[in-house]
């Protein structure tokens, strides 16, 4: 039976559109569903370090032009709001998910990629050596189907993945928190200050504005009787830095944007035969401030292993545990350091490390370079 598409793709965050944009540049007919519609705001740093800015250049973003601002030094402060600096070696820019996941939509339909808005995928099966893609408008098929939806998903809880079933603990009942502000800091930095189950960055993207985005965990919004105001004001606020922050900033949302749930569990890559890319294959943390990068990695790895397969170059188990792999090794060392100094940030141990690792320069850079990749 002839497929609608050689490639279905759910989700059109960073790593479905750029896979996207690899496979129909290489000739593939593409299908991307999006339950939104560009363009839109999300929950996110919003810091790309980079390691990923010659693929994004490569896939036709004008980066170079666009006077974005170039982050090279880390500020973090304890609870208690005493600072410590740290040179980011690799560097990055930043750039807000509602500018860059736009010009890559924009560069997708461009490309020829059937692009599905306000779409959302209810199921994929996989029969008879192809997938059948159900959404809330549709059903085609696809040779292959990649999955690339973000931190968590009704499919997660179709298809009983083991994180999504997992009772919460200390890796899987977080909250994000975000709001883009104008703010007086310095273009040059990202800062992390920590408070009492959590960790507030910022860092400035496009247009003389900055990602204010923070994680902490469900509990310190429920003793807040679920009020972030007042979770801000008294968790948040403890730490003088971020009141500083946040009561002399010029905040220019209406309401945060806000997302529940969030996991750092293990993920698998593959599920149902359907590749895993982005947040929905495995999340960093964001302190390591390195997800967006792993997102558009992850499509450049995934693409090679589905090319072998369209080529007939590879079977279709080798295609997935070629990805598997590729995913693990690029990937596994990073998560597992994210989710060790996440259990140490917004912790009693958090002053005592950051002293530790600003004592011994040598190991804040170790740990640096353990989240972050080289050149793709």
């Amino acid at each position: 039976m002839a497929n609608d598409y050689d490639i279905g793709i759910a989700g059109g965050g960073l790593a479905g559109l750029c896979l996207s944009l690899l496979a129909a540049d290489a000739g593939y007919s593409v299908a991307l569903f999006e339950k939104e519609q560009y363009p839109f705001h999300k929950v996110c740093g919003e810091y790309i370090s980079y390691e990923s800015y010659d693929f994004v250049m490569l896939l036709g973003l004008p980066l170079a032009d666009m006077n974005l601002p170039e982050i090279k030094h880390l500020q973090v402060s304890d609870m208690n709001g005493r600072l410590y600096d740290f040179k980011l070696d690799t560097g990055g820019f930043g750039i807000s998910r509602y500018t860059i996941d736009n010009m890559l939509y924009q560069l997708a339909l461009r490309a020829g990629v059937a692009v599905y808005t306000e779409e959302k995928v209810t199921d994929i099966h996989f029969e008879h050596n192809n997938h059948i893609i159900q959404t809330n408008k549709r059903k085609l098929t696809a040779t292959i189907a990649a999955g690339a939806y973000g931190k968590r998903s009704n499919l997660d809880i179709k298809w009983k993945r083991s994180f999504a079933e997992k009772k919460p603990d200390k890796l899987n009942n977080y909250i994000g928190v975000k709001y883009h502000v104008r703010a007086d800091f310095p273009k040059s930095h990202i800062a992390l200050h920590n408070f009492k189950n959590g960790y507030c960055g910022i860092s400035a993207v496009e247009d003389d504005t900055y990602c204010l985005c923070y994680l902490t965990t469900a509990d310190n919004l429920s003793a807040n009787t679920g009020s972030i105001q007042k979770m801000q004001e008294n968790v948040l606020y403890r730490n003088p830095v971020l009141k500083k922050l946040f009561t002399e900033s010029e905040f220019l949302y209406d309401a945060p944007l806000t997302i529940s749930q969030i996991s750092f569990d293990k993920k698998t890559q593959v599920e149902n035969h359907i590749l895993m890319l982005g947040d929905a294959a495995g999340m960093i943390t964001p302190l390591c401030g390195n997800g967006m990068s792993m997102a558009m990695h992850a499509a450049k790895l995934a693409f090679n292993e589905m090319h072998g397969l369209l080529e007939r170059k590879i079977s279709r188990v080798e295609m997935e545990s070629g990805y598997t792999a590729a995913w693990r090794k690029q990937f596994a060392v990073r998560l597992a350091t994210g989710r060790l100094v996440q259990r140490l940030m917004g912790s009693n141990s958090t002053a005592f490390v950051l002293k530790l690792l600003h004592g011994f320069p040598f190991l804040g850079k170790i740990f640096i370079r353990a989240t972050h990749g080289k050149r793709f």
